[in-house]
């Protein structure tokens, strides 16, 4: 199935931009295919093979440390990292030079795949639609932002696979083809260290439905404003389907008085009475679970195949998770929520929330909303970590924090600690969710919810 991307390949200058995870990926399949094709990896980390476990071939040459965009011009092809900004190459090569394992695989199977994308949600999204699947189907693969690179998977694929592809707006920026099926969940701030402003990051998102035709298909949230006033302007012309909380869906899913799921095409009509047997709390989830029934539904799932499997999917780490009852304090860990509607979201489905901890890498991100929602909640104590932390504070002492809140300022996360066990109230919930990214004082977010979990175990 990949000899069209031996023909792409063979024969050109080919430059692998940014040596992480990606990276790798494309020079070891790279060299699989085309084993004396020469090739060149650039990085801005100078000591970015020190990471690695093997040593690259005499045919690789390498351009670390500052100068790594330097010569890109010199190049047929650049197979670009997703993390490293369009805007830094932009007067350095021509734009077409451009590719990506994203763009290279859906250039080969976009009739097999279901994009996922949205600021929150992919990945519980994306590993539901996954789990559903393989309930009815042996082969299906889920790649992506979820931690798998494309190529890794590229040799299992065949004419009957299904591809679930997690999407973040990096890996769509450089894409030629859209997938079959499009999954829009949401969109809000995000990403506004990457981009110069939040068009450029919607415009990265709307690039999963760029390249449809009238034979393809986009599956999108109905009550978000954003991806509607999205959806108008990207002239879309293939099919549609919906999903709502709020209103009824003539194609689609949607919510019934009964709080059922009801999904809707034609004359077709499903219902899924879950009956208190989802282990994914809150109407978020609930938006993700129309989502994925949306897809599945596509793909002809039996109804009885899709309740059972939604059933039994117990959810993500880090996502929401629930860690335990320790010194009486119950602690939830939402580690992902890098954004504050996500944080929003999370204390009014958790509502017994006595401690917050919020805060990280300040990427420029309006705290207003969420400032407004802290002084109107419940929570007595909050707890501010980094610099986004430290912004958000300001916003809440700009309203005027209420006098009944206490509010702690901490340059160490360890710290979390001693304030937790002091002053959260006995019973009720300890939560864990930052409103900002983790990399000020974490490697990524997982280690940072880790870093959470091991201090909850340990009151």
């Amino acid at each position: 199935m990949y000899k069209q991307l031996v023909e792409i390949l063979h024969g050109k200058k080919i430059l692998i931009l940014g040596f992480g995870r990606e990276g790798i990926s494309s020079y070891k399949f790279i060299r699989k295919i085309l084993p004396e094709i020469s090739l060149t990896i650039a990085d801005k980390d100078k000591n970015v093979l020190n990471n690695i476990d093997f040593i690259l071939d005499d045919n690789c040459q390498t351009i670390l440390g500052k100068s790594y965009i330097s010569y890109l011009d010199n190049f047929d092809l650049i197979i670009k990292t997703p993390g490293i900004p369009n805007n830094l190459l932009k007067d350095k090569v021509s734009q077409n030079k451009i590719t990506s394992q994203t763009d290279l695989f859906l250039q080969l199977f976009s009739l097999n795949t279901i994009g996922v994308t949205g600021t929150k949600g992919k990945s519980t999204t994306s590993s539901l639609i996954r789990h559903i699947l393989s309930y009815y189907h042996k082969d299906v693969v889920l790649i992506g932002n979820i931690g798998v690179p494309p190529f890794d998977m590229i040799e299992k694929i065949g004419k009957e696979t299904r591809v679930v592809f997690e999407l973040s707006s990096y890996q769509l920026e450089n894409i030629s083809v859209s997938p079959h099926i499009a999954v829009i969940l949401n969109l809000f701030q995000e990403h506004l260290d990457h981009y110069e402003n939040f068009d450029g990051y919607q415009s990265a998102k709307f690039n999963i439905t760029k390249f449809q035709t009238k034979n393809d298909w986009v599956i999108f949230n109905a009550d978000d404003p954003s991806v509607n006033e999205m959806i108008a302007k990207s002239g879309f012309t293939g099919e549609s389907l919906e999903f709502s909380s709020e209103k009824e869906i003539n194609a689609g899913a949607f919510l019934n008085r009964e709080g059922n799921i009801v999904f809707k095409q034609n004359k077709n009509i499903s219902e899924f009475d879950f009956n208190n047997r989802l282990y994914l709390p809150g109407r978020h989830n609930l938006m993700n679970i129309m989502a994925a029934v949306c897809a599945c539904k596509l793909l002809e799932i039996p109804d009885n195949i899709i309740s059972e499997a939604i059933s039994g999917f117990k959810g993500l780490e880090h996502r929401l998770e629930y860690i335990g009852k320790f010194g009486n304090i119950h602690f939830y860990n939402d580690s992902i929520a890098t954004v504050p509607e996500a944080t929003i979201e999370a204390v009014k489905t958790l509502k017994t929330v006595d401690t917050l901890i919020l805060g990280g890498k300040d990427r420029g991100i309006d705290y207003s909303k969420l400032a407004r929602f802290i002084n109107q909640s419940d929570i007595t104590n909050l707890i501010f970590t980094g610099e986004a932390g430290k912004r958000i504070l300001e916003e809440v002492e700009a309203i005027g924090i209420s006098n009944k809140k206490k509010y702690f300022l901490i340059t160490r996360f360890d710290k979390i600690k001693q304030i937790i066990k002091q002053y959260t109230k006995p019973g009720y919930i300890c939560l864990l969710s930052p409103a900002a990214s983790s990399y000020d004082m974490f490697k990524n977010f997982e280690e940072r919810g880790e870093a959470f979990k091991k201090i909850a175990r340990n009151i």
